[in-house]
């Protein structure tokens, strides 16, 4: 059992874990994907670099720091967040967030979400016309508004994969489509496959259908994006936080509407920039340690 669960190792990520681990709470950082400060060739607007630094040196040079201070630090991909209740040594329920990852199954008193603003809408005519009308970005949260219908599941990874098994005991068909990409294996109950190319949605008032470059076409009562790794918006909407404009709202302390659940950076809007970043890392990072000495057993 962890204390914090923090995902992301970015600035923002690895700022929070160097006050909670002073603090002597058991932390782990879990990242996948590069950040968008590894992929920077070179950064001049950060204190402290006279002749500015690379975006990757500064990216390791964080992780380093927060391993040198105790910090976990697991590469592996988050495919799910959810929360339960355990039943702890002196008989009080709490809620515990369990962490799915592709290897492991973890579970901590607070989560920090920290994996920046990814961009996981497909890049499909249209699409955004049935957002809300069919089109979905979270299968735990909408997935039962098609009970026994016949959807789809945009995506070529893991997470359309655990998004798949969450829809499978309650629609009657999925098709991953992976819009011309490969797919892992995958075998399920009335679930198929479609390589082929998108090429644009369509029906009248929701969607109806999906068309594909070759102009074959297929019916969906519902589309479900799971493109790329999941990011920390797409968490957040799993365990029913308030999202604001794709944002993640939090109040001033980096609070979400989820007790114990965090968020900083990049996916709460605002200045893309790495000092807004490091700042409210800290403000999380300072609020998690609060949560966990005032309300953790």
């Amino acid at each position: 059992m962890y204390d914090v669960i923090i995902i992301g190792a970015g600035p923002a990520g690895i700022s929070a874990s160097l006050y909670t681990i002073r603090s002597n709470l058991k932390t782990l950082v879990i990242y996948k994907e590069k950040s968008a400060l590894e992929k920077t060739p070179k950064v001049e607007n950060y204190y402290g670099f006279t002749n500015g630094v690379k975006g990757e040196e500064l990216y390791k040079i964080g992780i380093k720091q927060a391993e040198n201070l105790g910090v976990e630090i697991l590469e592996d991909e988050v495919t799910n967040i959810q929360m339960e209740n355990i039943q702890t040594d002196q008989n009080v329920y709490k809620n515990i967030f369990k962490v799915q990852t592709l290897n492991n199954e973890l579970k901590a008193k607070s989560v920090i979400l920290a994996t920046g603003n990814k961009k996981n809408k497909p890049n499909i005519n249209n699409i955004e016309e049935y957002e809300g009308k069919g089109v979905s970005y979270c299968a735990i949260c909408d997935g039962f508004f098609y009970k026994n219908k016949d959807v789809a599941v945009i995506g070529n990874g893991d997470y359309a994969i655990s998004e798949t098994m969450e829809l499978e005991n309650i629609v009657n068909s999925i098709t991953i489509l992976t819009n011309g990409q490969n797919i892992p294996e995958y075998r399920g109950e009335n679930v198929n496959i479609i390589n082929k190319q998108i090429k644009e949605c369509s029906g009248n008032n929701k969607i109806e259908e999906v068309r594909f470059i070759d102009n074959s076409k297929l019916k969906v009562d519902g589309l479900f994006i799971a493109q790329g790794v999941a990011g920390s918006s797409d968490f957040a909407k799993k365990l029913g936080a308030k999202i604001d404009k794709d944002k993640i709202f939090v109040n001033e302390n980096m609070e979400t509407t989820i007790k114990g659940l965090y968020a900083c950076g990049d996916c709460t809007g605002g200045l893309y920039q790495i000092s807004k970043a490091v700042y409210e890392g800290t403000k999380a990072g300072l609020q998690a340690i609060k949560f966990c000495k005032n309300n953790c057993l």
